[in-house]
């Protein structure tokens, strides 16, 4: 890869993966306490109203402006200085956080308060991810580009799994405004991190000069990502793959719990979804510590193989200790999986377009999960629950195997997805752009990133359009 443009600076040549590591924590400190604020968020709102309706629309408000926006952030992530972009969007979700702790401390937050900083902070925050995904492969060698990707998994992981714990202590001790406080001082790390860390930029010219990207208007180079997908379709290819999978997951989000409390307690629901948890912490720590398989592809086809055979063993009884142990497998799979194909995107995709590639990546991710979660629950009770009722349709045939009742059509339900998966990757396997993907396509960086000094600011050389 050509280091034109790059600023390098003397140093070691492990001084790129420390720069990666304070980044990293920043991160998931901030992640953290963005969580612990959710959380709480979402308690003060039901508490309030009482409203399912109301609480679900959080969730509606973190995911659909992120995805509006995202064509735009690959687009800005690929035009001004990264560190600065993600300083940006660490300040500006920071500056929502410190309204909602002033409307606590006077006395007058409501409901609609919360959802416009929601939509404000996952609008900015949007920026930050394919910000950061860009610039991994200009720190970190290529070899080590799968532990890294592990390592942003499990940075991930343990918010995830902290933040509800964390949070359900800390609000009955310090209330919403210590959680917002606590999130404040969490974004003020993350900043200091970047802040101390030098950051190489993306070579100029090349492949963006090629296709007039960077020079057109702001709406041509939003769309310069999926041109550049479209141009490679085993990359293409691989994306729509991982859409019909995550469209699967939507279904297991909005469902699994549905099917537990229809024959278990809340806390066996609790248990599940703890050990849920450690898998996606165990998968995490794993894809870290080993940087995956040597092929790529093979990891990514494997891994979600022994996935879909674990999601339609967990419909098969109503038994906790089995879905206990199938949510943990189940998750502890998705960490290598996803950090393969993470692996596979930097190392393919020119540093100049990974921004947008990234941002047309996660674009295409998330929207398979609103429409999931959607029409989860009709199907489900409207489908497949009268399937396997007392008396129903499949009672006496499918009913014999995995019983009759309430849950077990979400049962079949969660078998029927696992089948999808599996039909998922045998399209993926039988496309050839895709199974060669590793080797048809030639890699876009080289062995080794420019030396990067860990500490202090970079001197950046200007550059068009720079934040």
């Amino acid at each position: 890869m050509t280091t034109a443009g790059i600023s390098e600076s003397a140093g070691p040549a492990s001084s790129g993966f420390r720069t990666f590591v304070l980044i990293w924590l920043g991160q998931m400190v901030s992640m953290l306490g963005s969580g612990l604020t959710s959380f709480a968020l979402g308690v003060w709102i039901y508490q309030r109203t009482g409203s399912a309706t109301s609480f679900a629309l959080l969730t509606f408000f973190v995911i659909v402006p992120a995805m509006l926006v995202l064509p735009l952030a690959g687009v800005l992530v690929d035009r001004w200085d990264r560190r600065r972009v993600m300083m940006a969007s660490d300040s500006l979700a920071a500056l929502g956080t410190l309204a909602l702790a002033l409307l606590v401390w006077s006395g007058r937050l409501e409901t609609w308060h919360i959802y416009a900083v929601v939509v404000f902070n996952s609008a900015v925050s949007s920026l930050q991810m394919p910000a950061f995904s860009a610039t991994v492969p200009l720190l970190v060698a290529k070899r080590h580009l799968g532990r890294t990707a592990g390592m942003m998994q499990l940075g991930a992981a343990v918010p995830t799994i902290l933040a509800p714990l964390v949070a359900g202590a800390l609000v009955a001790v310090i209330g919403l405004h210590g959680i917002l406080i606590v999130d404040l001082v969490t974004f003020l790390f993350a900043v200091s991190m970047l802040f101390i860390v030098r950051l190489p930029n993306p070579p100029r010219g090349g492949v963006e000069d090629a296709a007039g990207a960077e020079q057109g208007p702001v709406s041509r180079d939003a769309l310069y990502g999926w041109t550049y997908l479209r141009e490679r379709p085993g990359l293409l290819a691989l994306l729509f793959m991982f859409a019909g999978v995550n469209f699967c997951l939507g279904f297991l989000n909005a469902l699994l719990t549905p099917m537990i409390l229809s024959f278990a307690s809340e806390k066996a629901l609790g248990t599940v979804m703890a050990l849920a948890g450690c898998g996606m912490l165990v998968g995490g720590v794993a894809m870290a510590v080993w940087g995956g398989p040597k092929r790529r592809m093979q990891g990514v086809f494997g891994f979600l193989l022994l996935a879909a055979v674990i999601l339609s063993l967990s419909g098969l009884r109503e038994n906790v200790t089995l879905i206990a142990a199938a949510a943990f497998a189940f998750l502890c799979c998705f960490p290598l999986i996803n950090g393969c194909a993470a692996a596979i995107l930097q190392t393919k995709i020119a540093p100049q377009v990974l921004g947008r590639a990234m941002a047309a990546q996660q674009l295409v991710a998330m929207s398979a999960l609103p429409v999931a979660i959607l029409l989860a629950g009709p199907l489900a009770d409207h489908v497949f629950e009268p399937l396997l009722a007392p008396g129903g349709p499949l009672a006496g045939t499918v009913g014999r195997v995995i019983g009759v009742g309430p849950g077990r059509g979400i049962g079949l339900l969660f078998m029927v997805l696992g089948g999808l998966i599996v039909l998922a990757v045998a399209a993926g396997w039988a496309n050839p752009r895709v199974r060669n993907l590793e080797d048809e396509l030639p890699d876009a960086i080289g062995d080794e990133p420019p030396p990067v000094s860990p500490l202090g600011p970079a001197p950046q050389e200007p550059a068009p359009g720079s934040l």
